[in-house]
């Protein structure tokens, strides 16, 4: 309990910088003003997107705060994933496999909440629009259909949790997106890509890696194919990453980003994802703490 109280005065002890005091303040008033806008039953969800917002702005808009976090001594915990639901069904031609996860072990419960009920949001989405699109094949005639769902922990140290989940649709041809979560599991906060850096001069730095690696791996290996230089081809090419493009952070603190299927390929790529050398991206850190 002594060594929970002095984490806790630690913590408290934080200098809030005056922009993220005003962040704070700003989404305290944004969602209380929704909550005057909305039915009551919405009010809960409400709550949890305006903490998460909170969460989420606390380290991405202030350098200051998180680098100080990798100065508050941390507590032991047991964070868990667990299948809480898994869907099935089994037809001839309409199939769908739904596995949701859920976090639990987290102190805080905020975070842990607006996790879960993220998977569960999810999940739900999927299963009506399979459930939708199952209806209007019928109606039509007939055809396939398709959903599958699962997720997978790429990490799981003593300081980090990643969580990646896999949404597979299947209609005439299929596609595959990846979305991680990626959790400080002693200090309990969601890291996002940005508030790993300064600024947002990593998504040039990053971008400009990915494409020489891309070219690299096609010169060294006929079986690969990446759409850089073809523009004029297929009317798309690789430019670079979105601000919260997927990433992780790999047992050895390696950061790696990764592309849906026919993001930056062509399907018979998959979902691919490249480790991103500490070296390319260190003078943009905002410190060594996740990355090394």
């Amino acid at each position: 309990m002594k060594r929970l109280k002095h984490a806790k005065k630690q913590y408290d002890d934080i200098e809030i910088p005056s922009e993220l005091q005003s962040v704070v303040e700003k989404s305290i008033q944004e969602a209380r003003r929704k909550q005057k806008k909305n039915a009551p039953f919405k009010q809960w969800g409400i709550g949890v997107a305006a903490a998460s917002s909170l969460f989420i702005a606390s380290v991405n808009v202030s350098p200051a705060l998180a680098q100080s976090l990798s100065t508050v001594p941390v507590l032991d915990s047991i964070v868990q994933v667990v299948t809480i639901q898994e869907i099935n069904v089994e037809e001839e031609y309409y199939n769908a496999n739904l596995k949701t996860p859920n976090v639990t072990g987290l102190e805080n419960k905020e975070l842990e909440q607006m996790l879960n009920e993220k998977y569960i949001t999810e999940n739900e989405a999927l299963y009506e629009s399979f459930q939708q699109e199952m209806k209007e094949m019928k109606e039509a005639g007939g055809g396939h259909v398709g959903v599958a769902s699962t997720y997978e922990i790429v990490t799981d140290t003593d300081n980090i949790l990643s969580i990646s989940r896999y949404n597979v649709n299947t209609v005439g041809s299929s596609s595959t997106t990846m979305r991680t979560d990626t959790i400080d599991k002693k200090n309990e906060i969601l890291i996002t890509l940005p508030s790993l850096f300064k600024d947002d001069s990593y998504i040039e730095a990053i971008s400009t890696y990915l494409k020489d690696e891309m070219a690299k791996q096609m010169a060294n290996d006929s079986d690969k194919t990446y759409w850089i230089d073809d523009k004029e081809e297929i009317g798309f090419e690789f430019e670079a990453i979105r601000p919260d493009q997927t990433f992780s952070i790999t047992k050895d603190h390696k950061l790696t980003i990764s592309f849906d299927k026919y993001e930056v390929a062509p399907g018979y790529m998959g979902v691919v994802t490249f480790e991103i050398p500490t070296e390319v991206i260190k003078s943009h850190l905002i410190s060594d703490y996740y990355i090394k």
